[in-house]
């Protein structure tokens, strides 16, 4: 059985994830367009380009757990998954800098030092950056398979900072940051404690 399901997302074409991926900031450009962003325009966007690089981010992250539990691979959707996570992340960042604050340098600089929610998410985003950038078979045999395992382990770092940068960044009754902290710390102590499975549970190589 598990065989059958990972030989069929085998079958799955990568640019199809893309695709996926792109839905979210397709609604949100949508909603931009007709009205419906809200009162607030600027801090709406913001907000949900953020909250889909987080469900992509925890997304990337299951991916690992979901094999040692199950044997089920989502293996060769994990990087996809981890740069769509960034493709949201940066435009998050800009429509900070952009629209929000208007490229007063300074008064970002300021701000980031003041307010402690901006300094988390900035040092989150700073993290992910070497991961996005050497998310490509070029990177990885240019620093090694040990090299670049290495350094993406950064994503262990970025995670929970980016899940405290919602929690500190939120208002006081919102109730989902605390949720999406708790499901990374989760999937997270997942790879501690669940043994990497056994070769007869590993699906075969593509």
């Amino acid at each position: 059985m598990i065989r059958r399901i990972n030989d069929g997302l085998r079958r799955i074409p990568i640019p199809l994830v893309w695709l996926a991926g792109a839905i979210p900031f397709a609604l949100l450009v949508v909603d931009v367009v007709t009205g419906a962003i809200g009162v607030d325009p600027v801090a709406k966007i913001e907000h949900r380009l953020g909250q889909t690089a987080l469900y992509f981010l925890v997304a990337s992250l299951a991916v690992t757990p979901l094999l040692r539990l199950t044997g089920i691979s989502l293996m060769r959707f994990r990087r996809p998954l981890g740069v769509i996570c960034f493709a949201y992340a940066l435009p998050h960042v800009l429509a900070w800098v952009v629209l929000d604050m208007g490229f007063l340098w300074a008064q970002m600089a300021q701000d980031i030092i003041k307010r402690p929610y901006l300094l988390v998410g900035m040092t989150a985003f700073v993290l992910l950056v070497p991961l996005a950038v050497t998310s490509n078979n070029l990177s990885i045999r240019r620093m090694g398979g040990q090299g670049w395992r290495r350094l993406h382990k950064l994503v262990y770092l970025a995670a929970p900072l980016v899940a405290l940068h919602w929690i500190w960044a939120a208002k006081v009754n919102e109730r989902a940051p605390s949720f999406w902290m708790a499901v990374i710390l989760v999937l997270l102590a997942s790879r501690l404690v669940i043994p990497r499975p056994m070769a007869w549970t590993r699906p075969r190589r593509a």
